[in-house]
């Protein structure tokens, strides 16, 4: 008897220890979501392109493959909205989309504007999906940070 109940604790507590090493389906299948909105670029603003383009929301690609942004949307709580061209984020990627003017680039995406987007102390940057639907949301509420991790 006492053999049976040792065999049975050791198997328990083997399942038991192999559950907590599985990762859960969400962490297995990774997602495209926000991952950075940093909204108060340094130094004033006065609207200089380089200090516009120091304001951005980093999008990033935490699936397995390449994921096709074209058509996506991203708006601020005033209705500022970017529509993304055709671009693919690699896989464990990330890319900025910066308020001001640039070039499209490896990781760098420009909404070509001409003042700021996003609020110093509140606001909240929504993604869009192509069929209208909302994809992912990261807000904010602070004048302590220039940046907010979503």
């Amino acid at each position: 008897m006492l053999r049976i109940r040792s065999a049975a604790m050791a198997l328990a507590a083997a399942a038991a220890g192999s559950l907590l090493l599985l990762p859960s389906p969400a962490q297995a299948a990774g997602s495209v979501h926000i991952y950075k909105v940093y909204y108060d670029s340094p130094g004033s603003d006065r609207g200089g392109n380089s200090s516009l383009n120091a304001e951005y929301v980093q999008i990033k690609n935490s699936t397995r493959s390449a994921f096709q942004m074209k058509g996506f949307k991203l708006k601020d709580s005033a209705g500022h909205t970017y529509t993304f061209p055709s671009y693919r984020i690699s896989a464990g990627k990330t890319v900025k989309v910066h308020t001001g003017k640039g070039t499209k680039s490896a990781g760098h995406l420009y909404q070509g504007r001409k003042w700021y987007v996003w609020n110093n102390t509140k606001d909240k940057a929504r993604l869009y999906k192509p069929s209208g639907k909302l994809h992912d949301s990261c807000a904010y509420n602070s004048s302590r940070r220039d940046y907010k991790m979503c």
